[in-house]
């Protein structure tokens, strides 16, 4: 699939599985020429080169773990693969042998380093990452570590980053905001506030569930709009949440992504959600999804309610054994959804 020079671009797809916070699951078409453009572009950013060594710890079958391929591809340079189950005492241990230089992980799993308490390898020179907001709190905690974080924005439809900060901020405190353009990009927001973006990695089209089968859709325009929200100042992109994910609360929208975030800022727990359910009087409510006990999350409920208006208040706390995720960690919201309704919290 990816052999041949470079400048070639094979005619068929390459499908990556996708399915957002609440949209219907689909297939997205990728040319070659469009993973090779954002490879160039990421490596050019993090100054990745022949020498480098990119590590691979995220699935080959998404866009995150592809793009990994893609780049070394680009760059010809060495790759490392993980390629066994997470555990991060192991994988720090693997890491430090490998000798790489660059890496894409998820928040869940610097989470598990910063909690772990373990210190990044000398040769490390980013980290990239992607699929989530990583928390500042944690953030600032991997960085003390030794660990080199930068917050990424991308998705499946982009061939992985439309935003990356730069490695010149490794030598500050870390900060979620902003991210900046990666120069194959132009972006811009329409006026629901939702993120526009055109560029040569853009997808090729889809394929979407139609009854038992699935149906091609080509893409037919030069902007691709996102299902997220935001703001952007010069080359830099502020995220302010994901427009697909917003209910009505007490008639205002309201975006459980966004409240989540603010708990997780007061929190040092990484194990729970913020879900919406149906409501009769209010439209909606939000429910705090959480694995084992309560520990930390009375305290944490206090801070937020004593500072947030009333429709974004959280209305009742549930326990789960196992909060379901993605291969790449995040939470399926729509299930954790039905799972309230179905307990009727």
């Amino acid at each position: 699939m990816m052999g041949g020079g470079p400048e070639a671009d094979v005619p068929g797809l390459v499908f990556f599985r996708t399915s957002g916070s609440t949209g219907v699951p689909k297939w997205i078409g990728l040319s070659r020429r469009a993973l090779l453009v954002s490879a160039a572009a990421v490596n050019r950013h993090l100054e990745v080169t022949s020498s480098s060594c990119w590590a691979l710890a995220l699935p080959v079958d998404h866009v995150g773990g592809f793009g990994v391929a893609a780049r070394v591809f680009e760059s010809g340079c060495r790759m490392a693969e993980f390629g066994r189950k997470w555990e991060v005492v192991e994988f720090a241990a693997w890491l430090s042998d490998s000798g790489a230089s660059h890496l894409s992980l998820v928040p869940t799993q610097v989470h598990d380093l910063v909690v772990a308490g373990l210190r990044a390898p000398q040769s490390l020179r980013s980290i990239v990452v992607g699929g989530g907001v990583l928390a500042e709190a944690t953030g600032c905690a991997a960085r003390e570590l030794g660990w080199p974080v930068l917050a990424s924005y991308g998705m499946t439809e982009t061939a992985s980053q439309v935003a990356t900060q730069g490695l010149d901020l490794l030598g500050s405190p870390y900060q979620s905001l902003p991210i900046a353009l990666l120069p194959c990009w132009e972006a811009r927001v329409n006026e629901d506030g939702r993120i526009l973006l055109k560029g040569d990695a853009l997808f090729s089209g889809m394929l979407v569930a139609e009854g038992d089968g699935w149906k091609y859709e080509e893409r037919r325009s030069e902007w691709h709009v996102t299902s997220d929200s935001g703001r952007i100042d010069g080359r830099n992109l502020f995220l302010t949440g994901r427009a697909d994910a917003q209910v009505k609360i007490l008639g205002e929208l309201v975006d459980p992504v966004a409240v989540e975030a603010e708990l997780l800022s007061l929190s040092s727990r990484r194990d729970f959600v913020v879900v919406p359910v149906p409501d009769i009087r209010a439209g909606n409510r939000l429910l705090l999804v959480h694995e084992s006990d309560t520990s930390g999350l009375p305290e944490v409920l206090v801070a937020y309610h004593s500072s947030c208006p009333g429709f974004r208040r959280i209305s009742a706390c549930l326990s789960v054994e196992k909060i379901p995720r993605s291969a790449l960690g995040k939470p399926l919201r729509k299930e954790l959804s039905q799972i309230a309704e179905n307990r009727e919290i």
